[in-house]
């Protein structure tokens, strides 16, 4: 499908259905807004290339959490706000869904309702973590002080780095995805207003269940959760209808 320039051509996306829009679609880690066809081939809407995700908006000038990726994403919304009428409904899948949580607590008035699916870290993990070995930590203790140059310390990461971390693009992308590893979202999920549609595969190890369950209980009366049994962390891939389900519940 033709992408669409939005925030004058600073980020592009894919328009389904007839205008106005009332879904702003966000896809996952390094996934396109072509993950979001089969979600939104009947119900409508835009679905974005996130900055550096391979599509076709270019990678931010530099790295930056969730949270600016909130702020690149945010015209948009305002341009299918103002063409709506009114709020629309925002879902957003993995990193996407980092995204989508930050929008939907700054924008109350944007944002209708909010539909997550394999966000992980919604809620700070239960139980003890995994350091990182002692080498890594001292290598970058030492790149912390200038004495370890930069060159070295990206060859720790390629060797030390998850899957994601050694496929991301650039510097900048892997950067990105370090500034998001430890991020939590239970103050934003606090300040969110609207519905919550939690939309889950119960075999998704990236964001588990378990994890869901509890942001669920934060959420309280604002949320539903629906739990997807054999379908893993590529919901729009793997479950469109039911995406698509829990968007028309709030259209």
């Amino acid at each position: 499908m033709a992408k669409k320039a939005f925030d004058g051509g600073r980020i592009f996306g894919v328009t389904h259905g007839s205008a106005p829009s009332r879904v702003l679609a966000l896809p996952g880690w390094l996934h396109t807004s072509s993950d979001w066809d089969a979600t939104l081939r009947d119900v409508g809407g835009v679905a974005l290339d996130l900055p550096g995700f391979g599509g076709a908006t270019p990678e931010p000038a530099e790295a930056t959490g969730s949270a600016g990726y909130a702020d690149r994403v945010e015209p948009v919304l305002d341009e299918l706000v103002a063409g709506a009428g009114g709020p629309v409904v925002v879902i957003g899948h993995s990193f996407g869904g980092r995204v989508g949580v930050h929008l939907a607590a700054r924008r109350p008035d944007a944002v209708a309702a909010l539909v997550l699916t394999g966000v992980p870290r919604l809620v700070a993990p239960q139980g003890p973590t995994t350091k990182p070995a002692f080498s890594y930590r001292a290598a970058r203790w030492l790149h912390r002080r200038g004495i370890l140059p930069d060159s070295k310390m990206e060859e720790l990461r390629k060797k030390s780095g998850s899957a994601d971390y050694r496929n991301a693009p650039s510097v900048t992308m892997r950067n990105v995805l370090v500034a998001v590893t430890n991020e939590v979202y239970e103050e934003q999920l606090r300040a969110v207003r609207c519905p919550v549609e939690l939309v889950w595969g119960v075999d998704d190890t990236a964001a588990p269940v378990a994890d869901v369950r509890r942001a669920a209980a934060l959420l309280g009366d604002r949320a539903t959760l629906t739990e997807l049994p054999g379908v893993d962390h590529f919901t729009p891939v793997k479950a469109p209808d039911a995406l698509a389900a829990a968007i028309r519940r709030h259209l």
